[in-house]
């Protein structure tokens, strides 16, 4: 099984059964009238947010999904059969785009969730129908309609509270091991993160968010470099972004220079995303003295003209993520009690995570179009999902 974010996807809703012609014929009744009756409405295209799945790995495989059309109506009055309603499961946090006219037609964000894509086509009637005092044996029906089409694209964007940003080996997965019971690679080389992982940090009972780590950018990502920005869109569900920057680089690169490469890509990827809450965790603080520790640290400050949160830690040995933990606790807490008070807040937010999503859109079919990502499969996908292993997991 295979990690799969986004699939392209065409559904039939059912046609509607035809109306019937018929008239009674029993055995002493003279001109029994019209007895045909209606046909059965088509069944209709149905998206399902299922928390089970967490991968669109089944819609790489099976493309065409049609729901069961009505049956036609049958003599003595009998309505046709109804087609079964086909229900497609995804994952919780699918945005569900009409791909001919680029409109988004829902985003599946909670478990359950369900939105009509097709719908099912209307039943036709029968001859009964169309009797009158002075049409009193009708010949006429009507057909049954087509049910709608749609060439439907899905892009699955993980559900997080927080997400974490840096340069490959910054110790992103290392500081998701540490604050959760999530297990993602971990190795002293770049790119062992190849798909985001999920994991839950309790801070107490009954307090925790999700944190989200999404494979590390190198600069001239959002050119394609590297894994590109394949997975950035998943960091514009995120209320607040962690940029981790390595104190103790093994290639002599200056986590100034680090850290501004970073914040270019996210700019060039989304500028909406770039301005983001955004907090800043030095870390490795433990692999070099307290004075170059400074050093660095005042002159990633500088260069930044950094005025928001500043962390200090050592992932790999727990060193200051208690804190870290508990501040984002609190502030997460603050931002959904600001919401529940205020509608028009929570409308702003969902507004701008909409606009962050267009961007990204944007900014990915204007790679496409540029040949600046690899295309291997006949259906235009933008990447070759077989190289990737499922690691996206909520653990807590």
């Amino acid at each position: 099984m295979k990690f799969v974010d986004e699939a392209s996807i065409k559904v039939f809703a059912g046609k509607g059964g035809n109306g019937c012609l018929s008239f009674r014929r029993e055995k002493y009744v003279a001109k029994g009238g019209p007895d045909g009756g209606d046909g059965g409405d088509g069944g209709d295209v149905i998206m399902e947010a299922d928390e089970n799945l967490n991968t669109m790995v089944d819609y790489r495989f099976v493309r065409s999904y049609k729901a069961e059309s009505g049956e036609p109506g049958r003599g003595r009055n009998c309505t046709g059969k109804s087609g079964e309603d086909l229900v497609l499961k995804v994952p919780v946090g699918t945005t569900i785009i009409d791909e001919d006219i680029g409109e988004i037609l829902g985003d599946l964000s909670a478990p359950g969730q369900q939105l009509v894509v097709a719908k099912g086509g209307y039943h036709g009637l029968g001859n009964t129908r169309f009797k009158s005092s002075t049409n009193r044996a009708p010949r006429q029906t009507s057909p049954g309609t087509e049910g709608e089409q749609r060439s439907l694209k899905l892009e699955l964007k993980v559900l997080a509270d927080v997400g974490l940003l840096g340069l490959p080996n910054a110790g992103k997965s290392t500081f998701i091991r540490a604050v959760s019971s999530a297990k993602p690679k971990v190795a002293d080389y770049p790119f062992t993160t190849l798909v985001p992982n999920l994991g839950v940090v309790k801070v107490e009972a009954h307090r925790s968010f999700v944190v989200a780590d999404i494979p590390g950018l190198i600069e001239g990502a959002s050119e394609g470099a590297g894994l590109g920005i394949r997975f950035l869109k998943h960091l514009t569900r995120n209320r607040i972004l962690l940029h981790l920057v390595d104190m103790a680089p093994y290639d002599g690169v200056e986590p100034a220079d680090a850290a501004l490469s970073i914040i270019r890509e996210l700019e060039r990827f989304s500028p909406t995303l770039a301005e983001r809450e955004r907090w800043l965790v030095l870390n490795k603080r433990d692999l070099v003295d307290a004075e170059t520790f400074e050093q660095r640290r005042t002159a990633l400050l500088d260069v930044l003209d950094w005025e928001g949160p500043v962390y200090s830690i050592s992932a790999i040995k727990g060193e200051g993520t208690d804190a870290l933990c508990g501040d984002l606790m609190n502030y997460l807490e603050e931002c959904r009690e600001r919401e529940a008070a205020d509608p028009e807040l929570a409308q702003a937010e969902r507004e701008l995570q909409d606009r962050m999503q267009a961007e990204a859109r944007e900014r990915i079919a204007e790679l496409r179009r540029g040949r600046h990502l690899a295309v291997e499969d006949d259906d235009e996908d933008d990447f070759d999902d077989d190289d990737y292993d499922v690691e996206v997991e909520y653990v807590p």
